[in-house]
């Protein structure tokens, strides 16, 4: 699997200025949908929230991330907004695979970059607990497109993270994604972020599903 410290500097500067690129791409997407209650559920160290909380069109912002470590970070870059009184922001310790009715009624939300963190077995919880239970207006998910790896001198089967549990090729992606969006009463359409290279795609490839009701 691939591993940051294995990589070329060119492909380093690739993922990362593809990093910079797919937050500012989503943080757009987010601010044009007109919500302004916005759920990120994966947040990390908090790169989206801040980008959000930046923006005055946001009055609640919540983000929920498993990882201890992640959420200390996500507590220190969003110090001065933690600060506010009251505060705009919110961060919860937990999984997105969990109910949780804290988590419901946001009129949008993100997943960047997560979903590819999840265990295959665990995909069925994830749809329930956000899809089923959650119940965003609206969802934003980015994940890698496994058929730009060559192009990120990755070796096949190699991952762009080592801890990666799958990355999907176009198919496969719009497969699952139009399963959990008719089981469960939503729309979606597919789109990607990043340099678009003909018969291989964008290296980010994203999926916007929309509430029908």
């Amino acid at each position: 699997m691939y591993q940051p410290g294995h990589a070329s500097e060119h492909t380093m500067t690739q993922m990362t200025s593809l990093h910079e690129e797919r937050l500012d791409f989503v943080f757009r997407t987010l601010r044009d949908t007109g919500a302004r209650k916005v759920l990120d559920l994966g947040c990390g160290s908090g790169s989206l929230l801040y980008r959000l909380l930046a923006d005055s069109q946001f009055d609640q912002v919540t983000g929920l991330e498993d990882s201890g470590v992640s959420l200390r970070q996500a507590r220190s870059v969003l110090a001065d907004f933690l600060g506010q009184n009251p505060p705009r922001i919110q961060l919860i310790r937990g999984s997105y695979a969990e109910r949780n009715t804290a988590l419901t009624g946001y009129e949008a939300a993100a997943m960047v970059e997560t979903i590819e963190h999840v265990r295959p077995e665990q995909l069925s919880k994830v749809e329930l607990a956000v899809f089923g239970q959650y119940r965003p207006g609206c969802l934003f998910m980015t994940t890698p497109n496994r058929e730009y790896n060559p192009l990120f001198d990755l070796a096949p089967g190699e991952f762009r993270e080592e801890d990666h549990k799958f990355e999907w090729d176009r198919v496969k992606f719009q497969r699952w994604a139009r399963g959990v969006a008719d089981r469960n009463g939503y729309d979606v359409r597919f789109g990607g972020i990043g340099d678009f290279v003909p018969d291989v795609g964008h290296p980010t490839q994203t999926a916007f599903f929309t509430r029908r009701n």
